[in-house]
């Protein structure tokens, strides 16, 4: 069983920035893949961006590219996600799941997930 537990939400201004982590219990950390998802009140959850087992591959959701990046360390058995140019529109709860398996762009195909952060973007 492996436990994510994500930090670093809060609320900012729109235009600012926040960096997100995302702390796993385990010693194998770098042998899972890593996303990162959000949902927004009424809305869908939706894909915001994954990263592969060694940090070489990624992904991103058309509407956080080249706003967001998402890195990793295994040293440190945790993943960030850099949030700049916020936007209101990304208001969300955040969350990251990981897997040994896939790399996809679809949560509930991950084995573990986290409980979340809020991120708030005030206008």
């Amino acid at each position: 069983q492996v436990q994510l537990v994500e930090s670093g939400g809060g609320l900012v201004q729109a235009g600012g920035s926040l960096r997100l982590s995302c702390a796993a219990s385990t010693r194998t950390f770098s042998g899972y893949s890593i996303g990162w998802f959000r949902q927004a009140p009424r809305k869908e959850r939706e894909f915001v961006a994954l990263i592969t087992q060694s940090g070489a591959g990624t992904d991103y959701a058309d509407s956080v590219k080249g706003r967001f990046t998402i890195s990793r360390d295994n040293a440190k058995n945790t993943a960030y996600l850099q949030m700049n140019s916020l936007k209101p529109e990304d208001t969300a709860l955040y969350t990251c799941a990981a897997s040994k398996t896939i790399f996809s762009k679809t949560e509930s195909e991950y084995d573990y997930r986290g409980q979340g952060t809020q991120v708030t973007v005030s206008s």
